[in-house]
């Protein structure tokens, strides 16, 4: 079995647990850092006056110099390497976008500490030349985190305003670093009510001379074979703008790229918690295919892709779908036959219609993705009722309706070009029959998180939550409820949680697409021959098993087991 060294952005499932299970429906074993080490939690103390919060503070963030030591000690043991630089330098997503006094020194010597941590991945080429160097690297977003270092909703939401406004366009680097705080007109920006912008500009300043640095350094010199950059929370204009047109540009004279891409070494595009599971996608199809191309075409259930920009997103949904394809390591295809098809449902009047579709793909053996651009941050209603009413939904190769079009994408892309890559090459029956289990596993998985929980069980656990405040000016308890609700609230939350997704574990597994001894999965791939199966046999949830990792409504842990049977 080949195994992979794996640093995920932060500790949530999405970053993690996923990735992991991904990997072994991939018959890839993932070393991971110790729990402690990417351990990313939000404020943890609070202040109060009565019923008033004062402040919050004490987040928790990863250890670089102890993942800087993991990256060490298994160059020899890994056969491949995916790095989040975030978590490296930073201790996680949130960590890089911490408010900061100073934006470093210049560059390339703004920061010998973070570049200092870089470095490590220099060290794994070094040594072993040959083995695969993959890292994810993240644009800082446009908001501040909410109750992180004390900053709070009213922050979040005036700063993602304050940033989408449009800046004094620069194309040279320290040209970009100098104008964040000018408008279009040479005028600068007003004194911000719930946020410092100088401590703003300045983790900016940090963030951007690292993205630089990894390309400049790191990329260009042949340290790591490819560099997915994400665009986390983003707009078509504002404080980003040049940061993503500087980092495009360069990609294009130094890199050979064509319009900011280079599928073989650098690609842009708005994700961050799908990262992980592209590049393992990636990663897959290295170890196993040597890196061959699998083509995807794309089918649309409602309004074109070409048509739609996610709030959160600077680029259509189409040419976020092209850019993750060159990603995970596959090729797009705008007609014609293609190996993998990805039913992309825009519209819920075409839900029906879409499911037929990937029900007749099925029965002609046609891979099938199917992705949820319906629901915004979570699965929609009519879609997820129409592709499980089909037992044909069980062999979908990857599937997503979990927040933005950017994750949406790279969770549901990711998770199929890594089982391909499996599907076409593996032979041996015991490994087949642990990977199936897997895919089984996280493809129910998606269903039960992105539709029952964030459609359904979310709503009562927020209701709870709210009504249940400690504090009289904090109206959204659930976004911190172990700092919001008291320690017997948050207890009967955690009740309601395991309760209810007992209940929908079951009634999920009752339903055509995963019903046992009625549904399938694909098992293998012979060429010829085709596809063989195993039926879905059942899925179980620990009670203990789910809760909010972080403390907030917005995330659960979650692993339910599924098995099948040849």
């Amino acid at each position: 079995m080949k195994k992979v060294l794996y640093v995920p952005l932060d500790d949530r499932p999405c970053n993690l647990d996923d990735v992991v299970t991904q990997a072994k429906a991939a018959g890839i074993h993932v070393i991971i850092p110790d729990a402690d080490d990417v351990k990313n939690r939000l404020d943890t103390e609070a202040d109060s006056e009565g019923n008033t919060l004062v402040r919050t503070y004490a987040p928790v963030f990863g250890n670089t110099g102890h993942i800087r030591q993991f990256i060490r000690d298994h160059i020899r043991s890994a056969d491949g390497f995916i790095i989040s630089s975030d978590m490296l330098a930073y201790g996680g997503l949130i960590g890089s976008r911490r408010f900061r006094a100073d934006g470093g020194g210049a560059y390339p010597n703004y920061d010998p500490d973070t570049t200092g941590l870089l470095d490590v991945i220099r060290e794994i080429k070094q040594t072993c030349p040959h083995k695969p160097v993959f890292v994810l690297d993240t644009i800082m977003r446009l908001a501040t985190t909410v109750f992180v270092e004390g900053l709070t909703q009213s922050a979040y939401d005036e700063a993602r305003a304050f940033a989408q406004q449009p800046r004094v366009e620069a194309s040279e680097f320290e040209a970009i670093l100098d104008g964040y705080d000018i408008k279009p007109d040479g005028t600068h920006f007003g004194t911000p009510v719930h946020f410092d912008k100088e401590q703003y500009y300045n983790a900016r300043r940090h963030k951007f001379k690292t993205n630089y640095y990894i390309l400049d350094q790191l990329v260009r010199t042949g340290a790591i074979d490819f560099l997915a950059v994400g665009v986390d929370d983003s707009y078509t204009q504002g404080v980003q703008a040049n940061e993503i047109a500087f980092l495009e540009d360069y990609v294009d004279r130094h890199l050979n790229g064509s319009d900011g891409q280079n599928p073989d070494r650098v690609i842009l595009l708005p994700d961050a918690d799908g990262l992980g599971y592209s590049l393992m996608g990636r990663m897959a199809s290295h170890l196993h295919q040597c890196g061959s191309k699998p083509r995807y075409g794309v089918r649309y259930f409602g309004p074109d892709g070409s048509t739609i920009i996610n709030p959160y997103e600077y680029m259509s949904v189409h040419d976020n779908i092209r850019y993750h394809v060159n990603l995970i390591g596959g090729r797009f295809v705008d007609s014609g036959p293609c190996d993998v098809e990805i039913v992309a449902v825009t519209g819920a009047d075409r839900a029906a219609e879409a499911a037929d579709h990937a029900a007749a793909n099925a029965r002609k053996r046609q891979l099938t993705v199917v992705i949820d651009f319906v629901g915004g941050g979570a699965a929609d209603e009519t879609v997820t009722q129409a592709l499980l009413d089909q037992t044909s939904t069980g062999l979908l190769l990857g599937y997503s309706g979990w927040n933005t079009a950017g994750n949406k994408i790279g969770m549901a892309l990711g998770m199929a070009h890594s089982r391909h890559a499996f599907l076409v090459t593996e032979r041996r029956p015991h490994a087949l029959d642990t990977a199936v289990d897997a895919h089984g596993s996280l493809l129910f998985k998606r269903f039960l998180k992105d539709y029952c929980y964030k459609k359904l069980t979310i709503a009562e656990v927020r209701t709870y939550s709210r009504a249940h405040t400690l504090f009289a000016n904090v109206p959204y308890a659930d976004q911190n409820m172990l700092l919001f609700n008291s320690p017997e609230d948050y207890e009967a939350i955690v009740k309601l949680l395991r309760d209810r997704m007992q209940t929908n574990t079951e009634a999920l597994s009752q339903r055509k697409a995963f019903l046992p001894c009625a549904s399938q999965a694909i098992r293998q791939i012979k060429r010829p021959g085709g596809w063989i199966c195993s039926t879905y046999n059942g899925a179980a949830l620990a009670y203990e098993n789910p809760g909010f990792i972080w403390g907030r409504a917005f995330e659960i842990t979650l692993r339910p087991s599924v098995t099948l049977q040849s």
